[in-house]
């Protein structure tokens, strides 16, 4: 098992907008018919954020504009069900992957990872190619809310709190069986991750939960845990499902809509003041 070193505290600078430190700075409300957004995406070159819908709701990527969050394009997957879309991730040659990887129920054998190319050209609709996986034969059942592309496989960071599977998928259609990477345990209670993405440059990992967010960075290979792990208290409990990078060193988060709150677009900066 490989556990990092947990380095408390960071100072937040928000580089788009002035923010309470360690606090995201809201960028605008989302609509409200989209209540169960679960995930969120850039792609290079785009000024969108792409998100999701998670189970049971119709099979539609959203682009919102970075800066305003207003709904510029929807393109429905013709050929792919919403059984539990979790999350989002790309590829440098414009490709949206989108993780139908839920498992709430533990029932769940068969996961899938939907690739729609080149996705800022479609228009309205768009047919995917499917990837599909299956775990080890001693691994249970897991749920997977968090994934991202590094060195052309997928990583997935499941859903459990203590000892945390990692696994590693091919990036190639088809059907595969999931490798574990490694185990971890991010010390401490409600740690369960909920979103996950790497940077550009692929030297830092941001991991979201609802309060909190980890910083994986000076790590070895795909030995994400060998270096450091930082973490930002939010100081902000919503139902966080959503994260990625619009640079090295912004974030963007979304948040379901529950309880009169959350349904919204924030930023976030890595920067020390």
């Amino acid at each position: 098992m490989i556990v990092g070193k947990l380095k408390i505290g960071l100072s937040i600078l928000c580089i788009l907008f002035a923010c309470q430190a360690g606090k995201p700075k809201l960028i605008s409300e989302l609509p409200d018919n989209l209540k169960e957004l679960s995930a969120a995406e850039v792609i290079i070159g785009s000024s969108l954020v792409w998100s999701i819908e998670d189970s049971g709701h119709d099979p539609i990527l959203y682009g919102f504009d970075t800066y305003s969050g207003e709904l510029k394009k929807t393109i429905e997957i013709v050929n792919a069900e919403n059984n539990d879309w979790e999350e989002l991730t790309s590829d440098s040659n414009g490709n949206l992957y989108i993780g139908d990887i839920g498992n709430n129920h533990g029932k769940r054998k068969i996961y899938t990872i939907y690739k729609v190319d080149s996705v800022m050209q479609a228009s309205g609709s768009a047919k995917a190619e499917e990837i599909h996986f299956t775990l080890p034969k001693k691994q249970k059942n897991l749920d997977f809310e968090a994934f991202f592309l590094y060195e052309d496989n997928f990583y997935l960071f499941s859903k459990e709190s203590g000892k945390v599977p990692l696994m590693k998928v091919p990036n190639e259609v088809g059907t595969h069986k999931a490798a574990l990477v490694t185990e971890f345990n991010l010390e401490g209670s409600g740690n369960r991750i909920t979103a996950a993405d790497i940077n550009g440059a692929e030297n830092k990992i941001v991991l979201l939960n609802h309060d909190k967010i980890w910083v994986l960075s000076n790590f070895s290979d795909n030995d994400f845990f060998s270096g450091e792990v930082e973490i930002i208290p939010l100081h902000h409990d919503t139902q966080k499902e959503g994260i990625c990078f619009l640079d090295d060193d912004t974030l963007l988060i979304t948040d379901e809509r529950s309880g009169g709150e959350g349904g919204n677009l924030y930023s976030l900066s890595l920067l020390e003041e």
